[in-house]
C-alpha cells in the first residue's frame, strides 16, 4: 500500500529555477523539499545543470536520495566558476535552444521554482508549447511565499483583456508547497482549445552526444 501511495505517473520532471539562492531562506528550503518530494515519489530530475543556487540544492537533494539526475547544459556554461560542480549525468548541447528542447523532450512534467529571467523564459516557453498543442505535459509553479503572485496577476489581466483564453490560463498549475504542487500535477488533465487541438506538429528527434572530455 505504501508503494502505491508514493508511486507517480511521471518518470522524470524538469525543474526550472534560479542559479542564485534568493534572499529568503524559504526559497532554499523549498528547493530541498521539492527534491525530497521527487525522491519520495521515485521521480528522476531533469534540470539545467550546475550546482549553484537553487539549481544546486534541488539537484543535490535528488541525487542524495538515490534518484537519477540529468543536467542539460550548453558547453559555453560548462566552466565551474559559472555553474559549479555538476552532479549526476551531464549532457552538453551547443546552445540554449537545444538545451530547452532536450529538457522538454526528456521530461514528463515541468516545475518552476523561484528564479529570474532564465527561469521565466523557460517557463513561458513550455506554457506556450502547451497552448499550441506541441505537448500535453503539466506545467507547475512552486509559488513560494507568493513569489509568482505578480506573474499570475498579469496572466489573469491578459485573460481579462482577451489576450489569453480561459482554457490556456488553466495550463498553469500553482501551489505554495512541493507536496501540494506535485499532487496537483499528478491530477492535471489538459483541456484543448478548439483551434489549437487541430494543429499537428512534426517532432524532430535529435540525439546530443557529450562534448569531448565530459564524463556521463
Amino acid at each position: 500500500m505504501e508503494e502505491m501511495k508514493n508511486s507517480s505517473r511521471f518518470k522524470r520532471i524538469c525543474v526550472f529555477c534560479g542559479s542564485s539562492s534568493g534572499k529568503k531562506p524559504s526559497y532554499q528550503e523549498a528547493a530541498v523539499q521539492l527534491g525530497n518530494e521527487l525522491v519520495e515519489r521515485k521521480i528522476d530530475l531533469v534540470y539545467g545543470g550546475g550546482s549553484v543556487g537553487l539549481m544546486g540544492l534541488v539537484s543535490q537533494a535528488v541525487h542524495d536520495g538515490g534518484r537519477h539526475v540529468l543536467g542539460i547544459i550548453p558547453k559555453t556554461l560548462m566552466p565551474r566558476e559559472l555553474t559549479g560542480e555538476t552532479v549526476g549525468e551531464v549532457r552538453t548541447v551547443s546552445d540554449m535552444h537545444q538545451r530547452k528542447a532536450e529538457m522538454a523532450r526528456q521530461a514528463d512534467a515541468f516545475i518552476a521554482l523561484p528564479g529570474g529571467y532564465g527561469t521565466l523564459e523557460e517557463l513561458l516557453e513550455v506554457i506556450t508549447w502547451a497552448q499550441l498543442n506541441i505537448h500535453h505535459k503539466p506545467v507547475g509553479l512552486l509559488n513560494v511565499e507568493g513569489y509568482y503572485n505578480s506573474l499570475l496577476s498579469f496572466i489573469d489581466k491578459a485573460v481579462d483583456e482577451g489576450f489569453i483564453s480561459p482554457s490556456a490560463r488553466r495550463i498553469i498549475v500553482s501551489a505554495p508547497t512541493a507536496k501540494e504542487l506535485v499532487k496537483e500535477l499528478e491530477e492535471y488533465v489538459p483541456q484543448y482549445d478548439e483551434i489549437t487541438s487541430k494543429l499537428i506538429w512534426e517532432v524532430e528527434v535529435v540525439s546530443y552526444g557529450p562534448e569531448p572530455g565530459v564524463t556521463l
